[in-house]
């Protein structure tokens, strides 16, 4: 952040995390034999990253007041999805560093600190989970809306990035064509 402001002549005005993985995914180890290592490796680069993030900002004072800071989840914080693997306690981790640094960093310079749940993608990564290209398909069923493409929630974050939403934070926010809403879909029973 030192350099980044250093660059554009001040602090910044808001920060996008957006990085994941999982060697056990990767590797393709079971749920029930996971690797800690690799399982702690996991939990450093798609949560405490995030942590440590902010903690960098909050020490340099690196963000305006009235910022924003976002971070990427998925529902499987909240639902089981056995083949998402230890990424669901990362989701769930870095949802809970969103509200408990939301707090701190709200209180002292009003920033925002939210997470965004995006339907599943075609990214490179989600494709590493296996059964990836059938639960997509099935989560596009499910959602009336179909699944948010990227590009939508490259839009959503610019939203939340704006002064348009100020007063939101401390949230996990679903971008996923109305998917964690829905309980079933007959769409999928024809």
């Amino acid at each position: 952040f030192q350099k980044s402001m250093e660059h554009f002549g001040g602090k910044v005005d808001f920060v996008l995390h957006s990085i994941g993985m999982s060697v056990n995914v990767r590797k393709n180890k079971a749920y029930t034999d996971l690797n800690y290592e690799w399982m702690q490796k996991t939990f450093d680069v798609s949560a405490i990253s995030f942590h440590k993030t902010m903690q960098t900002i909050w020490k340099l004072d690196a963000i305006n007041d009235w910022g924003s800071i976002l971070g990427l989840s998925y529902i499987a914080a909240q639902r089981v999805f056995p083949d998402y693997s230890e990424m669901a306690e990362s989701k769930a981790l870095l949802e809970s560093f969103a509200r408990s640094f939301g707090y701190h960093l709200g209180t002292a310079k009003n920033v925002r600190v939210n997470t965004i749940s995006q339907s599943p993608t075609m990214t490179t990564a989600g494709q590493g989970v296996k059964g990836f290209k059938e639960f997509f398909d099935y989560a596009d069923k499910m959602s009336p809306l179909g699944n948010a493409p990227a590009e939508a929630c490259a839009d959503y974050c610019v939203v939340l990035f704006s002064d348009l939403t100020r007063y939101v934070t401390m949230q996990n926010l679903f971008h996923d064509g109305g998917f964690s809403t829905m309980g079933m879909n007959p769409a999928l029973i024809q």
